[in-house]
């Protein structure tokens, strides 16, 4: 899983940016056609591999008006443990939407949103759950309990070590609107949790998984199973789930269709609909990748293919590193989430394609994509040991992007952070971790497993993935698994080197595998001058003056000068000292160099030559500042074109703000002017004024022209372009 749409940004650039990711059991009382498959049978169609420990069969059908799922499941359950058992335990997870106090935290924002667009939906609309109308054993009727999200099936007589069960379970959702891992809106339906799922049963502990859904982060916790899915539902729906998919009427329900699958051994079913669905499909040295996306804009399919050659060249990476990828296809869903994207087995969602993305090096693309090993392939206990999945997903994208030549996003990302400030093992649970899952699990974990790999080289490091794949694969790995992985393959050394790694919870990645100084400098200015660019471009059209626009100019080695007052004094000049500073600290961190101009002499030497082929920011009233003196002919016409009234403006008293125009000496060149009326900024005014000016060059905010302040600092009028990146970076 990923929380953000934007190219992945270090702690430091994120900082940076907010100062300034069914069997035989009929539907109960329904006349509606589920599924009538020709053979009841669990035996395995898709491939020849021995059948996986819990099997499903699933008949279900999708109310698309009610948005309700009606089915029924039969699950054949064999005991691979040494205890006798005396229920079977299922997941419920559908049930976490029955309140908001359950549902998870990550979708609260869009839903807020969702809810001002759609005041015509109530609170009750946003919830849904899932009632479990009857079970049965091998046909008999069951005694059953589904208590928070924990269904649990008793059994008359015990099931011995190798033995099997049927339990025959039936059942009904509500599908909530908005957006929650189940839920429906606009024109898709998005299917995870939507059938009861067998938890995992931990022998060593003698009692099954019954762990809620977490609220704030993942539990996905299962056995590889094998699926045969039946599905309902509307004519004109596209379906999406993992397996082999076919499709046929319902000659007693025109307007109906049966999507069937078989997805042998494989970590969990979702599906996703919607009657919008475009597909693009691909087969490529018998692996078929597809894309389910809307085309909603020009030239989409264009950017789809390309998202679908990135596919396939990250696949090809990972076969060789670790293991091949089993099955004969994958699938991505496009949908409505964002600042989310998330991992199932054979599918991964994603948010809206943007007119501006870059497929080749979307990351968070390339990080759902390892997924697919780990956590589809190689599973484990994401609640108690989600650094199994999470960390060596984000090292994955990191090392697929280092072998490609991408140097911003390859082993630099990984040795530029620093989370020394992070003092929580890597090996936390999901509950230790609270909310520094992302720094513990991706940032930290990403960290001692690149230091393993420099420790050893990658000859070894990957014979030692290629092993770890091998044991573990369709199974559930640990990380004790782990640590004996990496004695039997490297030797007792690396064992203890990492062991510490992921219990230390001072854990920093060692000094000799860092950037030096003078290679941190340069991985911040080329990191800065990609998200800078990346911002920018990705509203068409977006006007040339805009103030984040001359940091851009700058990162891109265009040269800036600063202009400070020649004449100002007292309170004047120490505000415009301390602004300076604090600009030019945010500036250096990027790696930009300015050159600054205090006096009257040498602004009218360089006013004909040096500042025409500069961009240039001037600092204090207009009437102090030299710079502004020279050119006002020029700011007065130029301001027209971003609607503003320069002569009103610096008549406003006590006003302070910012304004940007074309260079009056350069159309190619930018002017940015940090003003006050009066002689000195008010003491409220001053409190804000610098943070304000940091936020107006931003890449993370939205893009200003102008911004005007009062004496008290409050913004009174501004211009401005909304950022659709900013939501992903405003502060809860």
């Amino acid at each position: 899983m990923y929380r953000t749409t934007l190219k992945t940004v270090s702690q430091k650039a994120l900082a940076y940016s907010l100062a300034l990711t069914l069997a035989a059991c009929p539907i109960a009382g329904s006349s509606h056609v589920l599924a009538a498959p020709a053979v009841p049978t669990l035996l395995s169609t898709e491939s020849a591999q021995v059948q996986a420990p819990v099997q499903y069969r699933i008949n279900a059908r999708l109310d698309e008006k009610k948005m309700r799922i009606t089915g029924s499941e039969s699950v054949t359950y064999r005991n691979l443990s040494k205890d006798t058992l005396q229920e079977i335990v299922f997941h419920t997870f559908a049930d976490a939407n029955r309140s908001t106090a359950t549902q998870t935290s990550m979708f609260e924002r869009n839903n807020e949103e969702i809810r001002k667009e759609n005041p015509q939906k109530k609170a009750e609309d946003f919830l849904g759950g899932i009632d479990i109308r009857s079970a049965a054993v091998n046909g008999q009727s069951a005694e059953f309990t589904n208590s928070n999200q924990a269904l649990t099936v008793r059994l008359k007589q015990g099931l011995k070590p190798g033995e099997s069960v049927t339990i025959q379970i039936v059942f009904d959702v509500k599908i909530p609107y908005g957006m929650q891992r189940l839920s429906y809106y606009k024109d898709i339906v998005n299917g995870a949790h939507w059938f009861p799922a067998a938890s995992v049963y931990d022998e060593s502990k003698h009692q099954w998984d019954k762990t809620p859904y977490s609220k704030t982060f993942e539990t996905d916790y299962y056995d590889i199973s094998d699926f045969e899915v039946h599905l309902n539902v509307p004519e004109s729906y596209q379906i999406l789930m993992p397996g082999t998919i076919t499709s046929q009427e319902v000659p007693e329900e025109p307007g109906r269709k049966i999507v069937s699958s078989t997805a042998d051994h494989t970590r969990e079913l979702v599906f996703f609909a919607s009657p919008n669905y475009k597909v693009e499909s691909v087969t490529r040295d018998g692996l078929t990748v597809e894309y389910y996306y809307f085309d909603n804009m020009p030239d989409k399919k264009k950017l789809v293919d390309e998202y679908i050659d990135a596919a396939f060249e990250a696949i090809r990476f990972f076969n060789d590193k670790y293991g091949k990828y089993p099955y004969p296809e994958f699938r991505i869903a496009e949908s409505y989430v964002e600042g989310v994207a998330v991992e199932f087995s054979r599918v991964i969602q994603m948010g809206q394609i943007a007119e501006n993305s870059d497929p080749a090096h979307n990351d968070v693309f390339v990080h759902e994509i390892a997924h697919q090993w780990f956590h589809g392939l190689i599973g484990n206990n994401s609640e108690k040991e989600s650094f199994l999945d999470e960390g060596f997903a984000d090292f994955s994208k990191v090392y697929f992007a280092e072998k490609r030549g991408d140097v911003l996003g390859g082993f630099q990302s990984i040795q530029i952070d620093d989370l020394s400030s992070i003092d929580k093992p890597i090996a936390s649970t999901n509950a230790d971790a609270g909310d520094e899952e992302n720094p513990v699990f991706y940032g930290k974990g990403r960290q001692a497993i690149y230091q393993l790999y420099r420790m050893v080289g990658e000859e070894k490091f990957d014979a030692f993935m290629r092993e770890y794949f091998k044991r573990f694969e369709y199974k559930n790995a640990t990380i004790d698994g782990l640590l004996q992985t990496i004695q039997d393959t490297l030797g007792t050394e690396a064992r203890k080197e990492m062991d510490s790694a992921l219990h230390d919870p001072n854990f920093t990645l060692k000094p000799e595998y860092r950037l030096s100084e003078a290679e941190e400098a340069a991985y911040w200015h080329e990191q800065f001058k990609s998200i800078y660019h990346s911002s920018l471009t990705q509203i068409p059209d977006l006007e040339e003056e805009t103030m984040s626009r001359i940091v851009d100019n700058a990162l891109q080695g265009e040269p800036l000068t600063i202009v400070l007052s020649d004449q100002a004094d007292g309170a004047a000049h120490k505000q415009e000292q301390s602004i300076l500073e604090q600009l030019q600290g945010s500036l250096q961190l990027m790696g930009i160099h300015a050159d600054v101009i205090t006096e009257r002499q040498v602004l009218k030497k360089q006013m004909e030559k040096e500042l025409a082929a500069s961009n240039i920011i001037a600092i204090g009233s207009a009437g102090s500042n030299g710079l502004i003196q020279a050119l006002k002919p020029g700011i007065m016409i130029n301001a027209k074109s971003i609607g503003l009234n320069w002569t009103s403006l610096m008549g406003q008293k006590a006003a302070s703000g910012a304004y940007i125009v074309k260079h009056p000496y350069n159309q190619n060149r930018l002017l940015l002017h940090f003003f006050w009326n009066g002689k000195a900024l008010s003491e409220p005014a001053m409190k804000v004024f610098p943070a304000q000016m940091l936020n107006a060059l931003s890449f993370s905010t939205d893009y200003y022209q102008y911004y005007v302040m009062n004496a008290s600092g409050k913004i009174t009028s501004d211009r401005k372009t909304a950022n659709p990146l900013a939501k992903f970076f405003a502060q809860e």
